[in-house]
């Protein structure tokens, strides 16, 4: 069940939600995990659009030692962030938005890592497990 978004205009946000919904939904999460899945997808596709002006988010179901979750992957070969430990600072925001964008993915979900590398882009690896 591997399955990705292109992400490439304001559209493509929406359809990642919704695959992600479906994909929680499937999995038997209930609707405040739904919610916490989508918010957390947005942000990331919607960080591909603003700052790499193209990746992909792939959600696929994930499973270790007697738990199944849902695993997020958002991937860019944008300019990279130059600074991990800013970006992941509430309040921070190089989009006049709120700021609430990574750190607030990671409090949406129960596992949480980036790589990003200036000129080559970025790999998020997000993972909500299954109570």
């Amino acid at each position: 069940m591997d399955s990705c978004v292109k992400i490439i205009n304001e559209w493509d946000i929406v359809a990642a939600r919704q695959l992600g919904r479906n994909v929680a939904k499937d999995l038997g999460f209930g609707t405040v995990d739904q919610a916490r899945i989508t918010t957390a997808i947005s942000e990331l596709a919607r960080n591909i659009y603003l700052y790499a002006g193209q990746g992909q988010v792939c959600i696929e179901k994930t499973e270790a030692v007697g738990k199944t979750g849902l695993i997020i992957i958002s991937e860019d070969q944008g300019p990279g962030i130059n600074d991990l430990r800013k970006v992941m600072e509430d309040g921070f925001s190089t989009s006049g938005g709120l700021g609430a964008g990574l750190p607030g993915v990671k409090r949406l979900v129960d596992e949480f890592t980036i790589e990003s590398n200036p000129g080559e882009g970025t790999l998020i690896k997000a993972i909500k497990w299954l109570r």
